[in-house]
């Protein structure tokens, strides 16, 4: 720290004082005065890492306790990139004398896996970045003064973890509470490795997933007082590219989450709005006594492929099917949906098969589409085409994108991450196991003659006199001591 406050006086100092005078002589110019001073406090702030992080391997070097296991095998120029900038700082590689074992203790110090040049608050800029925009920019946004390639962000996404549920301190009492899912259609370039999409007889591509979408919220409100426009309360998102066996882990995180919010014995109905897909029955099994509803959009839109082809009467047909399935006539809704082919001009193949499908996909969620038309004006619309949009295609199918089976998992909890509010640096902190902590100083890696050397040392650098050493400690003297608590894991 002395360097840097040395720095500081010789060179900072003067330099602002310039940057003073440029501006007071030209005042309309403020954007390059505080873009000319920013980059001089990331200049210093960079400068105080790395004296910081020379002085904590110092001490390594220093320490009689470290001496007993591991010896100093040599001294290396490395470089650590954080969110301020590149630090390039010296530190030692030790040799433990029992095992051979080489290390850089200040590694281990720091919580830094082997090999690993980024700091935590760099690779959560890198995240953020990443999430809203692509793997470039994410790379970009990692340090102010540097960046790193596209392929790290990529593999900083690829080995993510994402915690699960916490526990509410006081769980929320609400009266009912509506599940929305959809899905979003992601382009693979391959799924585990490059070259292994199958192809089919057409000579097309096997290389579509889905990414799907569940949220959960309390209701809906005006944005703003008198706005037509509404807002969902307090939703929570999950998404996973999940398959197979995978859905019922997918939807059992979504219950498990919905526990420990909720008080779930005072709930009095849960809503499930959805397309109909199969991966959504999932969610309708794990919880029988929930009210599942076909979305608005789907059923909207089968009706009017079943009645495209009638003109200036669609609306009136339209509105009998709904009657119709409003008042449970199922019999007479395949009556009806069959005549609608007589309508047809001869030969209309095409048209005749748009029928029956839309017809059958009525008729496979006959009560959801029930339910969502006896319902209208009480249950609030299903949202989750605009949602799907918003926080998945956006970022993973709006654009030409290819992706890996592992990246599009990743990114599609991520991006709910994201809208979660979830915060990124506890995310990376969270991919790194918890290092032991000191339980005392049983074990000191500076003894009391280091420390009474080191105090007197201090007086002349510091040009100060002491009358006690024992009652007051020099700063030098208490990061020694602070060094010595971290130390319990070497």
């Amino acid at each position: 720290m002395y360097k840097s406050i040395q720095y500081f006086n010789e060179k900072c100092a003067k330099r602002f004082e310039n940057l003073e005078d440029e501006f007071i002589k030209e005042p309309t110019d403020i954007a390059s005065y505080v873009l000319k001073l920013t980059d001089e406090l990331h200049y210093l702030g960079v400068q105080m890492i790395k004296e910081t992080l020379e002085d904590m391997d110092e001490m390594l070097n220093e320490s009689t306790r470290r001496k007993i296991n591991w010896v100093v095998d040599r001294h290396e120029k490395k470089t650590l990139i954080t969110s301020l900038g590149s630090v390039n700082f010296t530190k030692t590689l030790f040799k433990n004398k029992e095992t051979l074992e080489r290390s850089y203790l200040l590694d281990k110090l720091l919580g830094l896996e082997t090999g690993e040049r980024m700091t935590d608050d760099a690779e959560a800029q890198l995240l953020e970045e990443a999430v809203q925009t692509s793997y470039r920019r994410g790379g970009e946004a990692a340090s102010v003064l540097e960046s790193v390639s596209k392929q790290t962000a990529m593999n900083k996404l690829h080995r993510l973890r994402f915690p699960e549920s916490r526990e509410a301190a006081e769980k929320k009492n609400v009266r009912n509470l509506y599940i929305d899912a959809d899905e979003d259609h992601i382009a693979l370039q391959y799924r585990i490795s490059k070259g292994d999409l199958e192809v089919c007889d057409k000579g097309r591509k096997n290389n579509g997933i889905i990414a799907k979408l569940v949220y959960v919220y309390e209701g809906i409100e005006p944005e703003t007082e008198g706005s037509k426009r509404n807002r969902l309360i307090n939703p929570h998102y999950f998404s996973r590219t999940s398959s197979g066996t995978d859905n019922k882990s997918f939807w059992d995180d979504v219950f498990d989450c919905i526990e420990k919010t909720y008080d779930v014995g005072r709930i009095e109905k849960i809503y499930l709005n959805g397309d109909g897909g199969s991966w959504m029955k999932e969610g309708r099994h794990r919880l029988p006594e929930m009210i599942t509803t076909l979305d608005e959009f789907h059923l909207q839109e089968y009706l009017l492929k079943m009645t495209s082809h009638m003109k200036d009467r669609k609306e009136e047909v339209i509105n009998e099917l709904r009657r119709i399935i409003i008042k449970g006539r199922k019999k007479e809704f395949i009556e009806i949906t069959g005549r609608l082919t007589e309508y047809l001009e001869a030969g209309d193949e095409m048209g005749k098969r748009r029928i029956e499908e839309a017809s059958k996909y009525v008729q496979n969620n006959w009560m959801p589409a029930k339910t969502r038309l006896s319902y209208k004006g009480i249950l609030p619309g299903c949202s989750a085409e605009g949602h799907v949009s918003h926080v998945l295609s956006s970022r993973m199918s709006s654009l030409p994108k290819g992706w890996c089976k592992k990246g599009a998992d990743a990114m599609a909890q991520l991006r709910a991450y994201y809208y979660n509010h979830g915060d990124m640096l506890e995310l990376v902190r969270y991919q790194k196991e918890e290092l032991p902590k000191a339980a005392g100083n049983e074990e000191s890696f500076y003894s009391i003659t280091d420390i009474m050397s080191s105090e007197k040392s201090r007086h002349g650098q510091m040009g100060k006199y002491f009358d006690s050493m024992q009652t007051n400690l020099t700063m030098d003297t208490r990061k020694k001591i602070y060094f010595n608590s971290n130390m319990k894991f070497i």
